[in-house]
């Protein structure tokens, strides 16, 4: 079925076609796309959007020994076809599967990893610089969205690219999206349309009123047309580019193969830092995609007929939801409640939150340090404003949380959606670090809920605090516990005992709540009593409740799902040295020292013994190793 594509092996291959067959293989490349994502899920509109520059890339550049850089993996799926991972294309994102992003382990025309937007510039600078110094002459080529130069650091690197005069290529590829609308004054530029509704009218009633004037009517408006083009000319993004240093071409149809394999050959003779304008449209050639693009970014399995695959009847709705929902209902209750979130309104739960109140709702773009700095700024002036991001990103940001919100001691709440495991996109997106980078950090409260209602109380008493506050909580749906009317504001640093025991205390932060009561039943059937204890807050820690427990059962093991290094299941083990409880054996259990890969998050946690059974099954072992001479203190990963 796909005849030019199963000759394609690597890009070695691609070049054996004639330009006039590229828009065929093409043609069967999107056709391959949508029936495999549609299978696997993975980020379709995006891929859709970039499959004839990707052909046009490979086929004008030589893939290694020329370095090309993807901005994400938003945009690489073309490219792992054409470069021999065709036939393990169906894995990606799946447990031991290729990943959905640029990976250098996995492939050597992955020419740098990337999971997180706007580093391809900074990369490829950093590939050119050393081309130059070891006189290497092969050219190096960063693609990057529309939607990725929101980030300042695209700019950073622009702005060097521009001052060093070395031999880069930035392929810009303009779709006017991101995963979101685009938003802000740059993607407004960027886009050169003067399209609104009083320019339009405007341009139409000028041109009636000059094609009216006898004999010399004609003239003027073939001239007032010269003068708009001059102009649209002048407010192009080539200005821009070209005031950092770049020589800039386009834009260009991103969708005429073609033209755009001239125009690279071309490129390819010019010294010095060149940008490529490439105008896509996201979601090409399948119709759902191109009218829905914000859905089809990141899907899960799909029919390809338009039609939703039937979903898993919801047994409860997930923590993001349940975020948004109380998000639209503290607002009602005060004015000087504001959301904040990073190009991610749909990912993060905001949507109904922007509709209800789009006076008081911040979109900035994939800009988190700027989210950050923008919400302490809110704070100055009374108001309470909510961040939400997703864990992973707020990694981005950490200066932020010391220096602008925490250090100033403001009232700004961060909201860490997917943190621990999120299952199919990998290291990249895990967050796993969180209550590690957050929790040294002065004057900042850090808190994890136990199961989908206690979040809405965590979000009320966080909104309601006064001083810096994070919480996190994971990817999915909760436990589908019953949800309070009302909400309950909950003591800052007290945890609660869920059930009591007598040889060994669980003491377990969020989404390990649930899984740890669950281990404790099992635990029960052979014989071993467990204590219980909802820790909710890393920071500070309840420690009248862990110490008292610790004395009791003299046995504590920690649950988190975070890294084990600097992590929660640390931060007692520092309680109980401080208080010189050296007789208390403690045992942690969360995410080693590593880089966890993709997988789903029930087989990740298995993996990693966080589920009820790894939990039941690593406290056994803990209790059956327990001797009368055992070492005073002991700590096991």
């Amino acid at each position: 079925m796909h005849k030019l594509l199963q000759s394609i092996n690597g890009p070695q291959d691609l070049k054996k076609l004639g330009v006039h067959e590229l828009p065929n293989l093409a043609e069967e490349v999107r056709s391959y796309l949508m029936e495999t994502v549609s299978k696997t899920g993975g980020h379709l509109a995006s891929n859709l959007g970039c499959v004839e520059l990707s052909i046009a890339l490979h086929y004008c550049f030589n893939s290694p020994a020329d370095k090309i850089i993807f901005d994400v993996g938003h945009q690489a799926y073309t490219h792992k076809i054409l470069t021999g991972r065709r036939d393990t294309f169906p894995t990606q994102r799946r447990y031991r599967g290729i990943s959905g992003f640029p990976k250098r382990s996995e492939s050597e025309h992955d020419a740098f990893g990337a999971g997180h937007s706007s580093t391809s510039i900074s990369a490829g600078l950093g590939m050119a610089v050393a081309n130059g110094l070891n006189g290497d002459a092969h050219r190096v080529i960063s693609v990057i969205g529309d939607g990725s130069l929101t980030g300042g650091m695209a700019f950073e690197a622009l702005n060097q690219a521009g001052h060093l005069r070395k031999n880069l290529i930035v392929v810009l590829n303009d779709n006017e999206m991101s995963i979101s609308r685009n938003v802000g004054a740059l993607s407004s530029f960027i886009s050169r349309k003067m399209t609104g509704g009083y320019y339009r009218s405007l341009k139409k009633e000028i041109e009636g009123l000059l094609t009216g004037i006898p004999a010399i009517g004609g003239n003027i408006l073939h001239f007032a047309k010269k003068a708009e083009n001059s102009l649209k000319g002048f407010l192009t993004p080539g200005t821009l580019f070209e005031a950092l240093g770049f020589e800039y071409v386009g834009p260009i149809n991103g969708h005429d193969l073609e033209a755009m394999v001239g125009i690279l050959e071309n490129v390819k003779q010019i010294e010095g830092p060149i940008l490529v304008h490439v105008m896509t449209k996201k979601g090409k050639g399948y119709g759902p995609a191109e009218d829905m693009p914000d859905k089809f970014h990141g899907v899960s399995p799909f029919s390809l007929d338009g039609k939703p695959a039937p979903a898993p009847r919801a047994v409860a709705p997930s923590y993001t939801q349940v975020f948004g929902e109380t998000m639209v209902k503290l607002a009602e209750r005060d004015p000087k409640v504001v959301a904040i979130t990073a190009a991610m309104p749909d990912g993060t739960g905001l949507t109904p939150f922007a509709k209800r109140y789009p006076e008081r709702f911040f979109d900035v773009g994939i800009a988190e340090q700027h989210a950050l700095t923008f919400a302490a700024g809110l704070a100055t002036q009374g108001f309470a404003p909510v961040a939400a991001i997703y864990s992973t990103f707020a990694q981005r940001a950490y200066d932020q949380v010391f220096h602008d919100i925490c250090l100033q001691k403001l009232p700004v709440v961060l909201c860490l959606d997917r943190g621990g495991l999120v299952g199919d996109d990998g290291p990249t997106h895990h967050g796993a670090f969180d209550l590690s980078y957050l929790r040294h950090l002065p004057e900042l409260t850090v808190m994890a809920p136990k199961d989908e209602n206690e979040l809405q109380h965590m979000v009320y008493t966080a909104v309601g605090y006064g001083r810096p506050i994070a919480l996190r909580y994971p990817r999915g749906a909760g436990f589908g516990v019953p949800m309070d009317r009302e909400f309950k504001e909950l003591p800052i640093g007290k945890g609660e005992l869920l059930q009591d025991g007598t040889d060994l205390t669980l003491v377990a932060i969020g989404s390990t709540v649930h899984p740890a009561l669950e281990a404790a039943a099992l635990l029960k059937e052979q014989g071993i009593s467990a204590a219980v204890v909802n820790a909710r807050f890393v920071k500070p820690l309840d420690e009248e409740l862990i110490l008292s427990q610790a004395e009791k059962t003299g046995c504590i093991v920690t649950v988190e799902e975070n890294a084990l290094m600097g992590g929660f299941g640390s931060a007692v083990l520092e309680l109980l040295a401080d208080r010189g409880l050296s007789q208390v054996r403690v045992k942690r259990i969360g995410i080693p020292d590593r880089y966890i890969e993709q997988g789903s998050q029930a087989q990740l946690r298995a993996d990693l013994g966080l589920d009820k059974e790894g939990i039941a099954a690593t406290c056994a072992a803990f209790l059956k190793g327990r001797r009368a001479d055992a070492p005073q203190l002991a700590c096991v990963k």
